[in-house]
């Protein structure tokens, strides 16, 4: 048995004896300097306080708390379309935000919230204990009452006056404000990222919903983002982001605010961000709003800038707007789909670039992950880069999922640059960005960025709200506005305004014309000899003027026109609104030689539309500041006041029959898709197939649809009004007349039914212009003919005889009379909110 010598026991007790007293002098010491540094630290706060604590800011700032909430602009239905200011901000009451994002928070940030006075010591004690044990400074202790002293207050610089300021702030907001105060101040005014300032801005601007509608992973990924806003952003480091993600959701499941279900769930969770939705059909996928209304945004944005300048970005005004939400969606899908169309039929330009990609298939994702953001998607048009490439199979990847195999069809609009005899800088290769076009129920294609353009516009007619606007395909990509800024020529769609005027001496729907070429010398004012064709280059012969309305016929009419002066067209024509200097008063008015937009033109033919009276189109129907008062409201001319009418209800109903048989059986058939006896309209083409217009009405909607290039050039030998601008209208149309009844036009007095046509009383068959440049000869077999045919065929069934038909006291429009404001609107705005 081992032990210690005797001689050595005497040794080991007096060092242990040593050793104690030592202990016992080094922990005096150590108290004593402790006691110091206790009453120092004491003394050194209570200076703090006696000299610091009086200086602090007053806590107004908190107490009336008027956080800079941006522009925002709605539709007529309450659905945002365009919040403009540097905060993105949308402020929430604290029982507004759901219970699952109030414990990630918690969770995240400070889960002693509710129990500590602003500064949680246990906190800063584990904070403290981390950090040492990890070796370095990885743990913060700031509370959120400390944050939100920072965040109102001070600077983030990391300083110990900083500190020491932050510190006194929290307890002097946590002795004037409830905890429920301190947390929704936290909730609003926190940065995280995107340009978002709050938890419910940044619900929106993320995840494009409600934070009413936030899930538990969700939740987890929102409350991440305070500690680092760009590091921990999903969109822009997806995968630090999840790590971040996983760390709140294990934390809310230590707190018991989820159980182990509910936390292998969230996990699980697969999180959809706006920028890129797994629904391809979705056309506003990319806004992070519910629809895509950036040109008529962008317009009221414009009018509320010039009233209220710089103050309109912060102080909370919102505008509402004439927009419907569900026909704004339908127009912009329905103008981007054709536009695609027509693009999958153009030769393909190639790549939109190249991302240089290494060989490993990992490293090659992780490049494209990082660089595909650069090209932007658009909805069901998104961008790809190309990972192998063949004329019978396109590997694409989008930088996330599993990668994209198109073959057969779906390569069809790019095969001239997959073929093996195309040369090799005109080959798609391994690297190139292209663009996939993904569309419901139909095969993903391979194509491009589309060159065309197109707008749509369709107002009331009744008083010229704006029910949808779409000035071109992406207002990111061009924000030239082709609805209100674009001249173009109408083409055969202004023939509607000369028939018009044509009612109005004599001219009826039996007149017969000559469909015949015609020559027009160089003496006649306009300049240089004229030989004008008809579209097809066909000539029938003489026919009844609807049929020649019908055919959109040009010698038609020119000779119409001729008949009348254009003078007088130009003199009528100024009554829709088409300023004289637009419509020069020579022959090739006949076939829209004029300038206008697609604006203009939907308000001319509201004139038709609602018998006879001009309204003025308008976007803004009020305005409201930060409290909610309204301070301008619309106060548009509307149909039925007598104040307003330009033509006579007689012309507007004779008019719209004439344009009617443009549907049954002329250029625009397609429209009886709808299956309304209601709707009417023409197309219009203009020369060398420059512009496609198909401008249509019924008495609840006037629309116009317009497809070209920015710079004017041909659209195709077979582009046509009827087969490129009229798909838009019917595609909007089918939404937005969905739950209108159909309605039937009431006759209005002084009109006469006979054989199937309408006449003015005084025009009726024997009183009017019967014939325009035809031979009265009895040898004129094919022209007669022809007069028979047209005359027979457009007539009602089995009525060859006369009757009156329905008529009314009054032109059968409704009455409105505008809301009172209570604030006048002011000048500068006028354009937008009608007289």
């Amino acid at each position: 048995m081992w032990s210690i010598p005797p001689n050595q026991h005497r040794t080991v007790n007096s060092n242990k004896l040593r050793s104690n007293q030592r202990s016992k002098g080094f922990i005096a010491t150590a108290l004593i300097l402790l006691i110091g540094l206790v009453i120092s630290g004491a003394l050194l706060v209570g200076v703090a306080l006696a000299l610091i604590f009086p200086k602090l800011p007053d806590l107004d700032t908190l107490t009336d708390y008027r956080p800079k909430v941006p522009l925002r602009v709605m539709t007529t239905d309450g659905v945002l379309i365009g919040e403009f200011g540097e905060e993105r901000r949308r402020p929430v009451e604290i029982t507004e935000v759901p219970l699952i994002m109030q414990q990630a928070i918690l969770a995240a940030e400070d889960d002693r919230f509710y129990e500590h006075g602003g500064i949680d010591f246990m906190g800063v004690a584990r904070a403290m204990i981390t950090n040492v044990t990890s070796g370095g400074r990885t743990q913060g202790a700031s509370t959120i009452t400390m944050q939100v002293a920072r965040n109102f207050f001070l600077t983030r610089d990391k300083t110990w006056t900083r500190k020491l300021y932050e510190v006194l702030l929290a307890y002097k907001i946590e002795d004037s404000l409830s905890k429920d105060e301190i947390f929704e101040l936290y909730i609003n005014q926190i940065y995280l990222g995107q340009r978002a300032y709050g938890f419910q801005s940044a619900s929106q601007v993320y995840f494009a919903k409600p934070l009413r509608d936030i899930n538990a992973a969700e939740a987890a990924m929102l409350a991440g983002l305070p500690k680092a806003p760009s590091a921990y952003n999903p969109i822009v480091n997806p995968s630090r982001a999840r790590v971040r993600q996983e760390y709140v959701l294990r934390r809310m499941n230590e707190l018991d605010y989820i159980d182990d279900t509910q936390f292998e769930e969230a996990l699980k969770t697969e999180l959809v961000y706006r920028n890129r939705k797994a629904n391809g059909d979705d056309i506003e996928a990319t806004t992070g709003l519910t629809i895509n209304a950036d040109y008529a945004a962008e317009m009221a944005r414009q009018a509320v800038m010039e009233m209220y300048g710089e103050e309109a970005y912060t102080s909370g005004i919102t505008v509402t707007t004439t927009l419907i939400a569900k026909e704004q969606r339908a127009a912009q899908r329905a103008l981007r789909n054709t536009v695609m169309d027509y693009e999958l039929r153009q030769f393909f330009r190639g790549p939109e670039g190249y991302i240089e990609l290494p060989n490993d298939p990992k490293e090659a994702e992780e490049v494209i992950g990082d660089n595909i953001s650069d090209y932007t998607d658009y909805g069901f048009l998104q961008s790809a880069v190309v990972l192998s490439a063949s004329p019978k199979e396109v590997v694409l990847s989008q930088g996330a999922g599993e990668p994209l195999v198109l073959t057969g069809a779906s390569l069809k609009p790019a095969e001239s640059w997959l073929n093996e005899r195309a040369p090799a800088n005109k080959r798609l290769k391994r690297g190139a960005v292209v663009r996939v076009l993904k569309r419901k129920d139909q095969p993903t294609m391979l194509t491009q960025l589309p060159e065309v353009e197109a707008a749509f516009i369709a107002i009331n007619p009744r008083d010229g709200a704006i029910r949808a606007l779409s000035g071109g395909f992406e207002f990111s990509r061009n924000k030239f506005n082709h609805v209100t800024q674009a001249t173009r020529q109408p083409g055969s769609a202004f023939k509607p305004f000369v028939y018009s005027a044509a009612l109005e001496k004599g001219i009826t729907a039996t007149t017969l014309v000559a469909d015949e070429p015609i020559f027009v010398p160089a003496d006649t004012p306009g300049g240089k000899d004229w030989s004008p064709k008809n579209y097809d280059g066909k000539y029938d012969g003489p026919m009844v003027l609807k049929e020649g309305l019908a055919k959109s016929k040009n010698m038609v009419s020119i000779r119409v026109l001729q008949e009348i002066t254009p003078q007088y067209g130009q003199r009528w024509a100024t009554q829709f609104g088409f300023p004289a200097a637009n419509v020069p008063p020579y022959l090739t008015m006949a076939l829209g030689a004029v300038t206008t937009n697609p604006l203009q033109m939907a308000s001319a033919f509201a004139v038709f539309a609602n018998s006879g009276y001009r309204v003025k189109p308008y976007l803004i129907e009020k305005i409201t500041d930060g409290s909610g008062r309204i301070v301008a409201r619309a106060r548009p001319a509307v149909a039925g006041e007598e104040a307003n009418r330009v033509i006579d209800s007689r012309n507007a109903f004779v008019t719209t029959r004439l344009l009617r048989e443009v549907v049954d059986r002329g250029t625009a058939t397609r429209a009886k898709v709808l299956n309304r006896g209601d709707i009417v309209g023409k197309t219009g083409t203009t020369n060398d197939s420059h512009d496609a217009w198909f401008a249509g009405y019924n008495s609840d909607i006037s629309a116009v649809a317009w497809v070209g290039y920015d710079q004017p050039r041909n659209l195709g030998a077979r582009e046509t009004g009827g087969g490129l601008a009229l798909p838009i209208w019917i595609d909007y149309m089918r939404i937005a007349l969905a739950d209108l009844p159909e309605k039937p036009q009431v006759v209005p007095p002084g009109i006469e039914y006979i054989d199937g046509n309408y006449f003015y009383s005084e025009y009726t068959p024997g009183n009017g212009i019967s014939r325009i440049d035809v031979s009265g000869g009895g040898d004129d077999i094919p022209s007669l003919f022809n007069f028979l045919k047209g005359l027979g065929g457009m007539m009602d069934n089995n009525s060859n005889k006369r009757y009156e038909g329905p008529t009314s006291s009054g032109d059968g429009t409704t009455h409105l009379e505008p809301e009172r404001p209570r604030e006048q609107p002011r000048d500068e705005i006028e354009r937008l909110f009608g007289n």
